[in-house]
């Protein structure tokens, strides 16, 4: 019979931040390992199930017995089989007897090729093996696979040494209602396990493997699902919310979730004179070191009452309130003494103190590199015309947060702490929120700089990064990148090209390079780089939703600026979807295979008219000289669309033109007028991107 197989591992509490692979993988396991061996149905579905205590998966449409199989086993070559006389040979009943078939005849053979010789073949029905083997393999394969993030040795009561991620006590194999008598860890299957270890009292018996998780709910106190304990928390911190804002997280709330088994939210309060701490300490710290969630007003301020999902249920939690109210004060105490000493000393006098902190040891100190930035911060203000010496300041305090105490205890707080020290020395405010916004855009997605002086020191930082870092030789290489220089590319990128700086490229990552002048150590290794942040470009055009070849055809011209990029882009898509884009893009691709071909031979310095004799030439000639003029104006107010359109005026001539002219005629004086004519059009055609890249 097909039935509902579930399989429960009850444990110690199992390490919180590797429960949900845990759980995915057991599940995954056993259901692989199950469907490997045909004990699963096409239209069997898996739920997995993952607590402190336990990992377990229900699986449906599991059968009892596998389906028999028919199976053609290749016995040997007949050359092997057959001795020179045409008689059975040793090797044949040896082979024979090795598979079980110590009776079988010569006759009883299938004699085929097997594509390299002539071989002897045996066609049996092999018999289905029970459940039992099936789950006790699976099992065993699951349980040697399982992301663990270090396994424990400990021992049974009968002396046995178990390895595991924490000690097992109990093991449920169901078939609907039979236990599967399979073992694992030491354990033989049954039926029982254990429910919440402080609202349960004694062992459960699961009668019915359709009945685990109603049965862990209704008489353990147990939500077994990760997905349905993770909502019930959610919901129930929005609801003790009161219509404040709640601060979760996911990764907290997955940590929280691996943590409980039946979670119940309580509020709990803080003194309000810690809201004089900058909140994102405060929150910081309620959140990483007692997982605790917090509140804050519509407008975003912190409230001094907080959240805590906690594993026990009662009719009198004052004591759990309490507890953890007096757990978290220290922790903001600290906090707050924290931010009170840095007070007191100013950021631009912990400057010195860089020189003391390595950056690298092949780039210096931090010291070091806060020159470097601010030197570049000061060039590219200047080319913006914003104010260097707001640029030059931010960046010379940027980095100095990092030697403050607040900083030293929560390295995440780096850049937001410089902002609120810099404010209370009276820096301008564009300085003070350069400390902070000089590391945006931190990751996908993320704000980017808000001020003008914010956004040149974050180019500054980044590109110092970028060029010095793989001036070293540490370029990303495969799936690793220690110094995030994709993440760093992607930022000055993105600035770029949101804010449409109309800066070029080359002179930044030129400028940059120049930083490290005379360090022995350093490559410039610019060219390098410019082609690494084309590619990350690529990227982050396609996630904007444009077509691959739309960003070849404009990526592809090696672009130096990139204000413009997305004009020309949209211009582009504009372009391909007009009937006549097909034509001229097969025959841009056409002219600059020729002009490629012809590199080498000398295109007349310009286009004689005297010297076009056909009328299809002349006519082409004819309308590109009206065309051009429009063509150029359209081009420089920056109106690519318009540049574009007007060359679709050009399809007939062009078509006509390699319709009936020999641009390769045996004449000297006419094929290099021909060419020169063609790189005209080239020269046209490609001003806003390469068309070319547009033909199929």
């Amino acid at each position: 019979m097909n039935q509902t197989l579930l399989v429960e591992l009850l444990t110690e509490e199992l390490p919180p931040k590797a429960l949900a692979k845990l759980g995915d993988a057991f599940a995954a396991g056993i259901l692989n390992g199950l469907k490997a061996r045909d004990f699963i149905e096409a239209d069997a579905k898996a739920t997995a199930y993952a607590t402190p205590r336990r990992l377990a998966v229900s699986i449906t449409g599991v059968r009892a017995t596998s389906p028999d199989k028919s199976i053609r086993e290749k016995i040997l070559p007949v050359s092997v089989a057959l001795d020179k006389d045409g008689n059975p040979a040793a090797p044949l009943a040896k082979k024979l007897a090795a598979l079980g078939f110590p009776d079988l005849k010569v006759g009883d053979l299938e004699r085929a090729s097997d594509g390299k010789a002539e071989s002897f073949f045996y066609t049996y029905t092999a018999a289905g093996s029970r459940l039992q083997a099936g789950l006790q393999a699976a099992l065993e394969e699951t349980l040697g696979k399982l992301p663990i993030p270090k396994l424990m040795s400990y021992q049974r009561p009968d002396g046995e040494t178990v390895q595991f991620v924490r000690p097992a006590h109990k093991l449920i194999a169901l078939h609907g209602a039979d236990v599967v008598p399979v073992t694992a860890l030491g354990l033989s299957a049954g039926r029982t396990t254990l429910g919440h270890r402080f609202l349960s009292a004694g062992e459960l018996e699961i009668n019915h493997a359709d009945a685990y998780a109603d049965t862990l709910q209704a008489k353990g106190r147990v939500i077994a699902s990760v997905a349905e304990r993770k909502e019930r928390i959610r919901a129930s911190l929005q609801d003790k919310a009161n219509g404040d804002q709640v601060l979760m997280p996911e990764s907290l709330l997955d940590e929280v979730n691996a943590l409980v088994e039946w979670p119940v939210v309580y509020e709990c309060r803080f003194e309000d004179v810690f809201l004089s701490v900058p909140q994102e300490c405060l929150i910081l710290t309620m959140q990483t070191n007692q997982k605790y969630f917090a509140l804050t007003d519509a407008a975003g301020k912190l409230r001094s009452r907080f959240l805590i999902v906690s594993n026990i249920e009662t009719g009198d939690p004052q004591h759990i309130i309490g507890g953890n109210e007096r757990v978290v004060r220290p922790r903001l105490s600290d906090a707050k003494f924290f931010f009170e000493q840095d007070k007191k000393k100013k950021l631009a006098d912990r400057i010195p103190g860089l020189a003391s902190v390595v950056y690298h040891n092949k780039l210096g100190t931090q010291g070091q590199r806060t020159e470097r930035v601010q030197a570049l911060a000061g060039r590219i203000a200047a080319a913006l015309g914003a104010d260097t010496a707001l640029a030059e300041r931010g960046a010379l305090l940027a980095k100095a947060d990092l030697l403050t105490d607040m900083v030293g205890e929560f390295p995440e707080l780096q850049g937001i702490m410089g902002t609120y020290y810099a404010r209370h020395d009276g820096e301008p405010e564009e300085v003070a929120l350069a400390a902070s916004e000089h590391y945006q855009p931190r990751f996908a997605g993320d704000a980017l700089p808000s001020t003008q002086t914010g956004t040149v020191v974050a180019l500054a930082d980044k590109l110092e990064t970028l060029v010095g870092i793989w001036g070293i030789g540490l370029q990303p290489t495969g799936d690793k990148d220690p110094f995030a220089l994709r993440r760093h590319a992607l930022g000055v990128l993105r600035m770029l090209v949101e804010k449409r700086l109309p800066l070029s490229l080359t002179s930044l990552l030129g400028d940059a390079a120049q930083l490290f002048a005379g360090n022995a150590n350093f490559k410039d290794a610019t060219g390098e780089v410019f082609a690494f942040m084309l590619d990350r470009l690529r990227g982050l055009l396609r996630e904007r939703g444009y077509a691959q070849n739309e960003i070849e055809a404009v990526v592809a011209q090696n672009p130096d600026r990139l204000d413009n990029i997305l004009e020309r882009l949209d211009a582009v898509k504009a372009f391909a979807a007009l009937p006549e884009s097909e034509s001229l893009a097969a025959a841009n691709k056409r002219i600059t295979n020729i002009l490629k071909k012809n590199e080498g031979a000398q295109a007349a310095a310009a286009v004689q008219p005297n010297l076009l004799k056909e009328s299809a030439e002349e006519g082409l000639h004819s309308a590109m000289s009206q065309l051009k003029p429009q063509v150029d104006a359209a081009f420089a107010k920056g109106d690519f669309a318009g540049t574009l359109m007007s060359l679709a005026r050009l399809r007939d001539n062009v078509d006509a033109f390699f319709n009936d002219v020999m641009v390769m005629a045996e004449d000297e004086q006419l094929r290099r007028n021909r060419i020169a004519l063609l790189s005209d059009l080239h020269g046209m055609m490609n001003r806003v991107a390469d068309i070319s890249k547009l033909a199929a």
